[in-house]
């Protein structure tokens, strides 16, 4: 009570919308993926929580935050999706498991969960594909997308590989190749419908920068880059993580780079080209960044996270053209990745976070007025 009574006061000192802080885990060894989802049809969005250094898949139901456990004896997890593929309510979850930074060492294992029933016993676990270095998993026009870390002959500490982007059809399970021109670590996805025309459309943050994928009707994916990233020499040059916000009508790109980088870079458009602004370089290690509305005023807000030195999670606020920083999480949260979303039904956008090192889940309930 007193750490929330401090943070809350942290906020309201820093002129932010305060957050009141929930601790629902400290024993979530290697966390790294948090993911909101309805799990059992009650309308009240759950929370994943998955956590590489465990075995188990566990997840959090709303409002009580009871513990559950989805899954045993997946090892070195690293993402979930899930998706309501049958139409009963309750998603199915694709996990990526078995997976390490080296190709050569990374078996790359998807597997499809389903329910039995009861979506608090334990699901089914059925193996669908391997591909080595499976890392991202996301939903896009109905499909899981599974973006790999490295191409299955990159090494440290180049990389130098293509690396496959691929996607799963529910029912057929069977790998398609989106693309394999992606080159070295592609770190970041990021599902957004970029021209308005309804249809899901993705980007990638890699060693060669932010690249933005598009499929047609007939079914043909074509590839354009948005921004080199960080243009520091290969290796340690490009992107690592990126999200699309806006301000009112304008779009903008928020990005951690380069790989695992120091930097909070902003890209706007100005004419034909997206132009990139470094907002803060004082990351250190930095791992998840994603954008949400949570002043209710139409302008999105950056929240970013780090897992080295300082663990914590900052918001970034656009004024007048300047953004400004302020603190949501200081020294307790080593934040391998955040999720946002109304969790209490109050119409306000919550955030939550899961941290690596301090092995701990939270959600900072959203209290502005």
């Amino acid at each position: 009570m007193k750490h929330s009574i401090l943070v809350l006061l942290s906020a309201l000192a820093l002129h932010a919308q305060p957050f009141r802080e929930h601790v629902l885990a400290t024993d979530l060894k290697g966390g790294y993926q948090v993911v909101i989802a309805d799990l059992n049809k009650d309308g009240r969005p759950d929370i994943i929580a998955l956590a590489s250094g465990m075995t188990e898949l566990i997840w959090f139901e709303n409002p009580t935050w009871e513990r559950h456990v989805l899954a045993t004896g997946l090892k070195r997890m690293i993402n979930v999706a899930a998706l309501d593929t049958d139409g009963d309510g309750i998603p199915e979850l694709l996990v990526a498991h078995e997976f390490a930074n080296v190709a050569k060492n990374s078996i790359g294992i998807v597997s499809l969960l389903t329910h039995n029933g009861d979506p608090k016993q334990p699901w089914t676990v059925k193996e669908i594909d391997r591909l080595t270095t499976s890392h991202r998993l996301r939903i896009a026009n109905g499909q899981f997308i599974n973006a790999a870390l490295t191409g299955a002959k990159a090494d440290a500490p180049d990389y130098r590989d293509h690396t496959p982007l691929v996607s799963y059809k529910p029912g057929e399970w069977k790998r398609q190749l989106i693309s394999d021109a992606n080159e070295g670590v592609v770190h970041g996805i990021y599902i957004v419908d970029w021209d308005g025309k309804g249809r899901d459309d993705i980007l990638t943050a890699s060693f060669t920068g932010i690249h933005l994928y598009q499929q047609d009707k007939s079914g043909k994916w074509t590839r354009k880059q948005i921004a080199a990233g960080n243009t520091s020499p290969w290796p340690k040059g490009g992107s690592s993580d990126v999200a699309v916000g806006k301000l009112g009508k304008q779009r903008f790109l928020a990005a951690i780079e380069p790989w695992h980088g120091n930097e909070v870079s902003v890209y706007t458009k100005k004419g034909k080209e997206w132009q990139r602004k470094v907002i803060d370089d004082k990351l250190v290690d930095g791992h998840t960044i994603i954008t949400a509305d949570l002043n209710g005023t139409g302008r999105d807000q950056i929240i970013a996270g780090f897992r080295g030195e300082g663990r914590s999670v900052f918001l970034y606020t656009n004024t007048n053209g300047e953004w400004k920083k302020d603190v949501l999480d200081k020294g307790t949260m080593a934040a391998a990745a955040c999720a946002a979303g109304d969790l209490n039904g109050d119409k306000k956008i919550d955030v939550v976070c899961i941290g690596s090192a301090t092995t701990n889940l939270k959600w900072y309930e959203n209290l502005r007025p």
